[in-house]
């Protein structure tokens, strides 16, 4: 093998690259807070709605946790036309993974919801506390604090998994590197470059989040 590295012709697309990373870590985001808001209110309806609507939302977690990501977002991508509904590449799989992170993180606060203690909710029922004041003044504060690490763990993996994006012409971080791969036919540099901005990126939202959750929640978060 008489390869021979060649950093150089790579590192004037750095930038692309980088550009490329805050469109992984924006798609990340948005998704997983949209995610989240799902996953709280249909958390609270598997805890405390009615069957029929605990029901309902059960058919969505299942269905979102047992079949792939990928899969998913080819059907928002390639189906919903055929019923007139269009989306972008970008909007598909912004739909796609808020969609998958609503089911995990339903099952996630669920448990957490089901681990606060009982005395406290009777402690606020005596008080006169309703069903809704019950969840945003006793269950929430205590979810927050117990689950922010494997929340803090979905988002990362959720960072990770942007790179599908690349499937559907989305130019983030893995989508960049395929185009300038292409271009200078350099796939050790670049797929190398790529990978090192991937665990940067993942290292500094780990410490964010672990920042983040010291300071407001008392809790850790990433092993840190």
């Amino acid at each position: 093998m008489n390869y021979v590295l060649q950093y150089g012709q790579v590192w004037p697309y750095l930038p692309r690259l980088l550009d490329g990373a805050v469109l992984s870590l924006q798609i990340a985001i948005l998704a997983f807070c949209g995610g989240l808001l799902m996953g709280t209110a249909c958390a609270a309806i598997k805890s405390f709605g009615p069957r029929w609507l605990a029901a309902l939302v059960g058919v969505y977690v299942t269905f979102f946790v047992n079949t792939p990501q990928l899969v998913q977002i080819y059907f928002l991508y390639f189906a919903l036309p055929d019923s007139g509904i269009l989306l972008s590449s970008y909007n598909a799989v912004l739909l796609g993974m808020t969609l998958n992170a609503g089911a995990y993180l339903t099952e996630i606060q669920r448990a957490g919801f089901e681990s606060t203690r009982r005395s406290e909710l009777e402690a606020a029922e005596v008080l006169g506390f309703s069903r809704m004041q019950q969840i945003r003044y006793v269950i929430l504060p205590h979810v927050a604090k117990v689950l922010f690490p494997p929340l803090s763990n979905h988002f990362i993996i959720m960072t990770l998994g942007t790179s599908m994006a690349a499937v559907f012409g989305v130019e983030e971080l893995t989508g960049q590197a395929l185009n300038i791969n292409a271009q200078t036919f350099r796939s050790i540099e670049v797929f190398s470059i790529t990978a090192g901005i991937y665990v940067v990126l993942t290292l500094i939202a780990s410490l964010l989040l672990a920042l983040f959750g010291r300071y407001v929640f008392r809790a850790r978060a990433g092993g840190f």
